[in-house]
């Protein structure tokens, strides 16, 4: 199959998943969107909504719709990093055995992932970056395609533990779920309150993704959306002679390199699923909000006026 032939079936595809997702998830379309650009780029994303917007039962059903191996972890203080990767026991023979944890699986749902310490937070970190995991100087690789996609409550914040930068940095996006609007949680109450089971229908298997996320990474990109993806990235550092105003007064510590590679994999593939051949500005722009808002550290100034991360990023344009 060539790459064009490759790119209409990308096409087809997501569109089927987009319709199979509708069945169980009513609205939240650029969450789930993204959540599918992540995917296809090879990404993991974290979805931060209050308590009941569905998060966790959106990455169940995308997990289905892929056909994926599945397992939820749902982070407690008391969640030790053993409980993630696995460890060694010793067996009837008196010879030690592992028993993987839950990491080993193609899709990872992080559950309220700010209520257990760094330490155990941590234990993802070489699993996201690396796709394998390191237990009593054993190393074992994680089967592909591996997606970790976290949930984090922003409102109840006692008894939390906020990821350090370094960790949201592997999160290729950083998902705001909004309150459905009215006609929306109407549709929401009149589905979940009958007695009717929803059929998830499976659209693609690992091999597919697999080859989806090869073709997306072949697609080529102009110098100049290159230049415009790494020049957006630079204007977040308040160091920089091209920031604006807002970001010189009101940002810590703007975004890393990773967050220019993130740009253009996002841009290839918001480019990819509305069938364009090639990504252009408006695609780095699609994509430029999700990527950037959880790699800018505001001060204490912005905190205290009330500055968002999305009027800096707006700024940025």
């Amino acid at each position: 199959m060539s790459d064009v032939e490759a790119l209409q079936n990308l096409v087809q595809k997501h569109q089927e998943l987009k319709k199979e997702i509708a069945k169980i998830i009513i609205g939240q379309d650029k969450a789930v969107n993204h959540i599918l650009l992540s995917i296809l780029s090879g990404g993991h994303s974290l979805l931060i909504g209050v308590p009941g917007l569905a998060k966790t039962l959106m990455v169940n059903t995308i997990s289905k719709t892929l056909g994926l191996d599945f397992k939820r972890i749902q982070f407690t203080p008391d969640l030790m990093p053993s409980d993630i990767l696995g460890s060694e026991i010793l067996d009837e023979k008196n010879q030690f055995k592992f028993i993987k944890g839950p990491i080993f699986s193609n899709i990872i749902l992080a559950d309220e992932i700010n209520r257990t310490p760094p330490k155990t937070q941590a234990a993802l970190l070489e699993a996201m970056q690396e796709r394998s995991v390191t237990v009593a100087g054993h190393y074992y690789k994680l089967d592909e395609p591996f997606f970790v996609l976290a949930t984090q409550n922003p409102i109840e914040q006692e008894g939390t533990y906020p990821l350090p930068e370094a960790q949201l940095d592997r999160f290729m996006f950083s998902i705001n779920l909004d309150y459905p609007s009215f006609s929306e949680e109407v549709a929401v109450v009149k589905s979940t309150t009958n007695d009717e089971k929803q059929e998830i229908n499976t659209i693609l298997t690992a091999t597919e993704i697999l080859s989806f996320q090869h073709l997306i990474r072949r697609i080529p990109v102009v110098d100049n959306v290159i230049e415009y993806a790494v020049g957006l990235v630079a204007k977040t550092r308040p160091g920089s002679i091209e920031s604006p105003e807002i970001v010189t007064n009101y940002v810590d510590w703007g975004a890393g390199p990773r967050a220019s590679q993130n740009l253009i994999l996002g841009a290839k593939a918001n480019a990819a699923v509305n069938g364009k051949y090639s990504p252009d500005i408006e695609d780095v722009q699609a994509v430029a909000y999700s990527i950037l808002k959880h790699r800018i550290v505001k001060n204490y100034k912005a905190e205290a006026e009330g500055v968002s991360e999305m009027q800096i990023i707006e700024a940025l344009f």
